[in-house]
Order: C-alpha cells, then sequence, then structure tokens
C-alpha cells in the first residue's frame, strides 16, 4: 500500500530530541550473543529448516514470555519446543492435552494422607522452567482456564493456598492442530491474549524433506545432546534484553500501530479495515516492545529500529486481532490485515 497516514495527530505523536542512551556494556553484549548462538546451533542440529520458528522461539524466551505454536501435523511443532527446551538445563515438563484433562492434572491438587490424618498437596508439572503444552486446544475450557493464572500471574492456588512458579524461568510453549476440530476447544480470547507471540509454521521445502530423510536414516535426530545452557545464563541475557534501549520516536511508532488496528475501518484507503472485528489491547504494545528489543539483540544490536517492530509484527498481532465473518467468506488472512495496518503508520 503506497497511501500512509499518521493515525495519532502530530500532538499525540509527540516529539523527542534526546539523545540515544546505550546502558549495555561490552562484555554483558558478547556474553548475550554466545548464548543466543548456542541456542541457535542447538536448535539446527534437532530441527531441519524452521528457520523463522527458530527466532520466534529463541525470542520469545529472551523476552520472557510465552508462545502459541499453530501448524498442521507432522510439522515438528513439539521437537522444536523441545529442542529449545533441551538446549537449556533447566526442568521440563510436556503435558499432552487431551479431553478428559482435568486442571487438578496440570496445576496439582490435595490428597489426603491415611497416615498422618491430614491433606497434603502434590504440585502439577506446571511447576517447571519450560512447560511444553502439546495440542493445547483438545484440552476442555476448564483446563485451559487452569493455565490463565499461571501464565498471567506466574501462581496458581491449591486448596486456598498459593504456589509461585519457579522464581527465575518460567515459560509456556503450546502447540495447536488448526485443522482438526473434533474433540478440540478453541482458545478463548483471553487465553490467546496471555501468548506473547504466536508462530504459524509451514511446509519444509523439498531440499529441506531430503535433509530430514538423511537425519532419519543416520538416526542423528534421534542421538542425545546433552544442554548447552544453564538456567542462569537465559536469566541474564533476559535481563540484558530489557536493557535494550528503545527511542521514543519507536515507542510511539508502536502506539500508532495499535491505535491503527482499533481504527482499522477509519485509515483512509485501506479497504481491509471492514474485515478487522476487533483491535489489539495494550498487551500487544508490550509484547511488541519485549519483542523488538529481543529482536534487535538477535542481530547484534544495543538499540531497537522500526524495521524491528515491523519484523515481529505478525507473531504479536495475529493473535490478537479478530476478523468478522465476511473475512472469512472473502478469504482475507490476517497476516493481510496486520500488513495493510503496519504500512498505513508513518515510520519514524
Amino acid at each position: 500500500m503506497n497511501n500512509t497516514t499518521e493515525i495519532l495527530s502530530n500532538e499525540e505523536l509527540g516529539n523527542n530530541n534526546e539523545p540515544s542512551q546505550y546502558n549495555i556494556n561490552e562484555s554483558d553484549f558478547l556474553y548475550s550473543q554466545e548464548v543466543i548462538k548456542k541456542m541457535s546451533d542447538y536448535f539446527d542440529e534437532k530441527v531441519v529448516g524452521q528457520k523463522q520458528l527458530k527466532f520466534s522461539l529463541i525470542a520469545s524466551i529472551l523476552a520472557d514470555g510465552h508462545i502459541l505454536i499453530e501448524s498442521v501435523p507432522g510439522l515438528a511443532k513439539t521437537t522444536a519446543a523441545k529442542a529449545i527446551s533441551d538446549a537449556v538445563d533447566g526442568k521440563f515438563a510436556r503435558i499432552q492435552c487431551t479431553p478428559d484433562l482435568l486442571p487438578a492434572d496440570i496445576i496439582g491438587t490435595q490428597i489426603y494422607n491415611q497416615a498422618t490424618y491430614k491433606f497434603e498437596t502434590i504440585l502439577g508439572p506446571v511447576f517447571a522452567n519450560f512447560v511444553l503444552l502439546d495440542e493445547v486446544n483438545r484440552s476442555s475450557a476448564k483446563t485451559q482456564s487452569a493455565m490463565l493464572e499461571a501464565m498471567q500471574e506466574k501462581q496458581v492456588t491449591i486448596g486456598g493456598q498459593t504456589y509461585r512458579m519457579p522464581e527465575d524461568i518460567f515459560i509456556v510453549i503450546a502447540t495447536q492442530n488448526p485443522i482438526e476440530q473434533e474433540g478440540t476447544y478453541p482458545l478463548s480470547e483471553a487465553q490467546t491474549d496471555r501468548f506473547l507471540i504466536k508462530e504459524v509454521i509451514t511446509y519444509p521445502t523439498a531440499a529441506e524433506e531430503v535433509e530430514i530423510l538423511k537425519r532419519i536414516e543416520s538416526e542423528v535426530l534421534s542421538e542425545k545432546t546433552p544442554p548447552v545452557l544453564e538456567i542462569k545464563d537465559i536469566d541474564k541475557v533476559q535481563d540484558i534484553v530489557d536493557m535494550v534501549y528503545v527511542d521514543e520516536a519507536v515507542k510511539w511508532y508502536i502506539s500508532s500501530i495499535v491505535v491503527a488496528s482499533r481504527r482499522a475501518n477509519q485509515i483512509p484507503g485501506f479497504e481491509l479495515g471492514k474485515y478487522v472485528r476487533i483491535g489489539v489491547s495494550p498487551r500487544a504494545s508490550i509484547a511488541f516492545l519485549k519483542m523488538a528489543k529481543a529482536a534487535a539483540l538477535m542481530q547484534g544490536r544495543t538499540y531497537v529500529t522500526p524495521d524491528d517492530v515491523k519484523l515481529v509484527r505478525h507473531q504479536v498481532l495475529r493473535h490478537r486481532i479478530g476478523l468478522n465473518y465476511s473475512a472469512v467468506a472473502d478469504n482475507i488472512s490476517v497476516e493481510q490485515v496486520i500488513d495493510g495496518i503496519v504500512n498505513s503508520v508513518k515510520t519514524p
């Protein structure tokens, strides 16, 4: 789209002439680059291709946010999630979601001990550094809701007692299959909004398919590889990501995109605006900020540019922008709408 419009007025956009600030020293920067490279190399050993998924997984972990992965069966969603978790020597838990899965199966429950005549609390598998929720849309709405408090507040309540998630790292990696609807329960908007980003996986190329066969034949993929990092490494890099500099103009750029999603039908010349049912919440702004910082550091920079914001636009917005039934009827994808909204906002 060639037409651009400032969704916010000049008064709203403001004017900032403050000099750039860089708070990351050289040793911390080099340390972060080493950690990122180790995670990337470990992923490449276990997964063929899927460069976009690798970027999203690493960025979401560095940004300390949960990630939702969607694709048809057989495209290594679980393998990729397990690989990036195995790279770090932390506590890992895998929960296979099924319609009969109960909230207590995830967060834990109280069990009566006949020997002591007391109730004892047994914590569930959610108390781990990395939690893989496999086929999350196969669990019931009641079970899905049990994860809301854990994901947002990083705590759960059992028998009136509050239990905190691991204080250092707590990341939920959820997968779902979009094509099979029998025995599934679509995630609510409140649930999907808890995920920092959503990544959609596509089919591998012919060359990547051949490489998969070669690795299967040589049993490379089945070899157990020891972790290359520790939890403290991820914890430290997350602190470094927080120090990545974001100029005021970039923050206003993020805000303009978010506001534009809420006024999509008012953007001059933007015909796809009529398909937007609901715009995004302030959580999208926060996700943009965190992901842009992680993306900048992964590209070897200690400051965020508008291109970093554009780079993560699909991951941040695709599960937050609500389209109406006309979009489905006219075969309009959410990515098309996102591109139109971002292109309508003037880049600083």
